[in-house]
């Protein structure tokens, strides 16, 4: 069940999951403090819309995936895992900086849409279709890159899974039922999520070989196949953590680092930046 394909795709939903959940909540909360609570048939209208959206977008990329032969496969393939690391690493930072002030400004945006009138129900279609369909999007990429490289069967699992555990503590914080400490549970996610998308870096370069448009640095740098394979209870949790592989080339380690490190600095003087501005 621990595999690299079940572990990595339940960790982005869970935390992607409660992401949209967190802004959901505070949106309902405020309707329904301020007395609006028959309003939340438009936020409802809103995240149904976003995922019929997601799904639609899911169907179109897989469908259309399938028709090319196996090198313009590993070609999507790889497009796919780079629009990933690019999308999780503008989420992570996003997510810093925006976790700050996310409820006082949700409360007036609804205050400045209700204002306008009529339209305000249209305001509350898209606050809850853009916070659904931003995760939702965002998951999509990450699961295509781990379900085109599955050979387990277990991602849609693991994937399920983290997004049933997020929706449950999503109804808990809005209840008040579940204490979490939202900004210790983002910034170590948000760690987990950076060695994630190094990995997903580290596969984008394989899958461009693959696809025979990069040939460079093909040299083995390590043989770990007979000291930890990536199919060991071990291997496979640190291959869906850390993006392991136990015979990379030196092109994929070099790509790993090369992203890893600098982001993994900016993200912690990110950190140490705010915690000085408090």
């Amino acid at each position: 069940m621990l595999t690299p394909s079940f572990v990595a795709p339940f960790l982005i939903m869970l935390r992607e999951g409660i992401e949209a959940a967190l802004i959901v909540g505070i949106i309902a909360s405020y309707l329904k403090q301020t007395g609006r609570g028959d309003a939340m048939r438009w936020v409802w209208l809103g995240i149904a819309l976003a995922v019929a959206v997601c799904v639609a977008v899911a169907m179109a990329i897989q469908h259309g995936g399938h028709e090319y032969p196996q090198k313009q496969q590993e070609l999507i393939e790889a497009v796919v895992a780079i629009i990933a690391v690019v999308v999780l690493t503008g989420m992570v930072f996003w997510m810093k900086k925006a976790g700050r002030g996310m409820k006082a400004e949700l409360q007036q945006s609804i205050d400045r849409a209700m204002a306008r009138g009529d339209r305000w129900t249209w305001a509350l279609v898209g606050m809850a279709f853009l916070a659904v369909a931003r995760e939702g999007l965002e998951s999509l990429f990450f699961l295509l890159a781990i379900v085109q490289q599955d050979t387990t069967g277990t991602a849609i699992t693991g994937a399920a899974l983290g997004l049933l555990v997020a929706i449950a503590l999503g109804v808990g914080l809005y209840h008040g039922s579940v204490r979490m400490n939202l900004q210790v549970f983002f910034r170590w996610t948000g760690v987990l999520i950076i060695l994630v998308a190094a990995g997903l870096a580290a596969g984008a370069l394989k899958s461009l070989h693959e696809a025979g448009i990069w040939n460079q640095l093909q040299a083995l740098a390590f043989d770990w196949t007979q000291v930890l394979p990536v199919y060991s209870l071990a291997g496979s949790l640190l291959a869906a953590v850390f993006g392991y592989n136990d015979h990379p080339t030196v092109g994929e380690v070099a790509v790993y680092l090369l992203y890893l490190v600098p982001v993994l600095f900016l993200y912690f003087r990110a950190d140490r930046q705010a915690a000085r501005a408090r």
